[in-house]
């Protein structure tokens, strides 16, 4: 949709209220129409959406059976597999298992564990991204043993933990962001919070599974040495030598490559009881809702700032920073985390999907693309689980009805290279299938099919729970 600019308006909502939106220029005037009202979601018809969800995933995974088996990914649009390294590592059927499993999809489901229990190898001579294997292989081998009780998953996720471990030999203790699986040397000095504090859950877990507790130790201290980084308001930059344990860059905000550092703090203490964690999380979050947190005249935000001064570095916020509302959810904040679902919803009804970015001030997109991402899905989900409150079902459905429209593909699901004009990208991701997917389905299905209260979700939406004593 183009943008054209207009002069300030208020605009009724059908009887029900009136948003009032101050306009500045050049602001698109789908960004300043009032917010259309959410037709309620019955629980009739949200066990149809919930089937619709089980067979648009068997869609994306079939169409993954057929053109890329065996791969990481699959490109929907030419129809070819796509791996990240020379090496498959199977991201897609890992990804996906523990999804697979909860929407009762069992062939589905029989056929990735056997492909990951018979093929899948680490022994390669390859350098791979430590921070992503561990999100998407560590907790996807880990939740699938949990739900599979295979424990051909737990010996993979055992053997991973092991040669994944050498990036944590810093003088800091802070992780290096790469590592070679076969000789453990290591690489990439400059990281950033996400990938040196989102590491505990997964590797927390092995320890617990294992009986070997190395692998919580120094995930733990990586995560407590970015915290003891922070500024005293609790706030983090956006890049960090872990050598020298200096920021190479203090941008300080809620997007990627910080995201996942304050959604771990909480969640280690959720998983593990860790009173230590709970601690720094509420000296972080309290810093971050001052610091980060603007109420404007188009909602409440979270934008950019210096992490040493607060000031105010830019009004930017995206598709990335929208996994917020399901955090301050789970925290108990519901009144912010319900202001912040809100501003997400109009940041999705600008073009129809969200974009990877725009500028809250402005309402103007920055970064157009659409990856297929879930974390506004995410924050639907946990509100309603917490709430209760069908608003965000309703909100789900607009979200998977324009999923579908937009992103669908004959042999998949197509990210967007541009939410204004729709053109698809040839990108499908696994995280559509450990996450995007997920969450649409537990957001419809009913309370029974996952207990939420029983597990952890990983940032990439992989269920964990602490084993039984």
């Amino acid at each position: 949709m183009s943008s054209t600019p207009f002069t300030p308006m208020v605009r009724a909502l059908k009887g029900l209220r009136v948003l009032a939106l101050a306009v500045l220029p050049a602001v698109s005037a789908m960004a300043h129409a009032a917010t259309p009202a959410l037709k309620p979601v019955t629980e009739a018809e949200s066990a149809v959406l919930a089937q619709r969800v089980k067979d648009e995933a068997r869609h994306a995974w079939q169409g993954y059976k057929q053109y890329a088996w065996g791969h990481d990914a699959l490109k929907p649009l030419s129809k070819k597999p796509h791996d990240w390294y020379a090496q498959s590592l199977l991201m897609t059927p890992v990804d996906a298992l523990d999804t697979l499993i909860i929407m009762g999809l069992k062939d589905e489901a029989d056929e990735a564990r056997e492909l990951i229990a018979t093929q899948l190898s680490f022994d390669h001579d390859m350098k791979v991204q430590n921070f992503e294997i561990t999100i998407r292989l560590l907790g996807g081998l880990l939740s699938g043993y949990q739900l599979s009780g295979d424990a051909r998953l737990l010996a993979k996720a055992e053997d991973l933990g092991k040669r994944l471990l050498p990036v944590f030999d810093s003088p800091t203790g802070l992780p290096y962001t790469h590592v070679n699986l076969r000789t453990g040397q290591v690489s990439g000095t400059v990281s950033n919070p996400a990938e040196t504090g989102t590491l505990v859950l997964e590797f927390g877990l092995l320890s617990q599974l294992t009986g070997n507790p190395v692998y919580f130790e120094k995930s733990k201290r990586a995560l407590v040495e970015t915290y003891r980084r922070a500024a005293p308001s609790g706030v983090v930059g956006s890049a960090i030598n872990v050598e020298s344990g200096r920021w190479e860059r203090t941008d300080a905000h809620i997007g990627g490559g910080i995201d996942s550092y304050y959604e771990y703090l909480y969640k280690c203490w959720r998983l593990f009881g860790d009173a230590e964690c709970k601690q720094m999380w509420d000296h972080s979050i309290a810093g971050v809702n001052q610091v980060l947190g603007e109420d404007t005249k188009s909602g409440f935000w979270y934008g950019h700032a210096d992490m040493n001064s607060g000031k105010r570095i830019k009004t930017q916020y995206g598709a990335l920073d929208a996994f917020m509302p399901a955090l301050l959810a789970l925290g108990g904040d519901l009144k912010r985390a319900r202001k912040l679902q809100e501003s997400g919803l109009r940041m999705w009804r600008l073009h129809g999907v969200e974009p990877e970015s725009m500028d809250y001030r402005t309402m103007k997109v920055l970064s157009p693309e659409y990856a297929l991402r879930p974390e506004i899905i995410e924050s639907a989900y946990y509100l309603h689980h917490y709430t209760g409150d069908a608003r965000y079902r309703a909100m789900g459905r607009e979200f998977f009805e324009a999923f579908v429209q937009h992103c669908r593909s004959e042999a998949g699901y197509a990210a967007l290279k541009d939410v204004r004009s729709k053109q698809q990208e040839d990108s499908m991701e696994s995280f559509v299938f450990a996450e995007t997917f997920k969450y649409f389905y537990l957001l419809f299905a009913p309370k029974t099919a996952l207990d939420f209260e029983a597990v952890t979700f990983n940032t990439e939406a992989h269920p964990l729970r602490l084993p039984a004593r």
